[in-house]
């Protein structure tokens, strides 16, 4: 193993914006609960949305519109699709999702977002390593984020939701977003690492066969982030080395 923990095989690394770079993952999980729980009150003998659970089982990690598709699914509602320009209002897949990134947006301008700084840290180690560096998200407001931290510059290749339509890539646990990712920055998925600490993104490191796959472990899921594929789980990047 390397000095950044990581097998020396190693030659570039894929992280996940929130929960891995951004303290933001709590944050999506409030606007989805406020969002899901609005919606149920329409539904006689639904339990509400549990932030941890369901959050962690059905949501984190994926595109909005497959988070709303997979919950829903769960609680035996299927709604028409809708299409990605439905106002928040609308009764379908797309409109729960458009009013769940309302509310994320309205948070996030109110709270404002945090960087984790061990993995600012981490970032600055590997790229003084020459290894090479991708952002990987399932969000269209990725890049704004990612701004509002001064993080930009950490990243050659930023695969979020915005590049994945424009692609028709399928989002985590696919691992296609990721490949993508490998693929741009011209390094094979065998040669790349992936950060990561939603189970979907667990899973679409395993269906990705990536070198090595990083579990972050920021909620008390150590043993599911294995089970899900991870090949070591940290609490924080820091404890994976990258220290001068």
């Amino acid at each position: 193993m390397t000095a950044l923990g990581l097998p020396d095989t190693i030659q570039a690394c894929l992280f996940d914006l929130d929960g891995v770079v951004t303290r933001t993952a709590v944050v999506h999980a409030a606007a989805w609960k406020e969002m899901f729980d609005a919606f149920l009150r329409g539904y006689d003998g639904q339990r509400p949305f549990d932030p941890s659970a369901d959050y962690d089982e059905y949501v984190d990690g994926r595109p909005r519109a497959d988070g709303v598709r997979a919950f829903l699914d769960s609680r035996g509602i299927h709604l028409p699709e809708g299409t990605s320009d439905d106002p928040p209002d609308a009764p379908t897949v797309h409109g729960l999702g458009n009013r769940k990134n309302e509310l994320l947006l309205a948070k996030i301008r109110t709270d404002g977002v945090e960087a984790y700084d061990g993995t600012l840290r981490y970032l600055e180690a590997v790229r003084a390593q020459g290894l090479r560096t991708a952002i990987v998200s399932s969000s269209a407001n990725c890049r704004d984020v990612l701004r509002s931290i001064g993080a930009e510059h950490f990243f050659d290749v930023r695969i979020d939701g915005v590049v994945a339509a424009e692609r028709h890539l399928p989002g985590k646990p696919h691992p296609d977003t990721f490949l993508a990712a490998a693929h741009d920055l011209g390094v094979e998925p065998s040669r790349s690492a992936v950060f990561e600490d939603a189970l979907a993104g667990m899973d679409a490191g395993r269906a990705g066969r990536f070198g090595y796959v990083v579990g972050v472990d920021r909620v008390g899921q150590t043993d599911a982030l294995y089970a899900h594929g991870a090949d070591t789980v940290v609490k924080d990047l820091s404890e994976l080395g990258g220290k001068e």
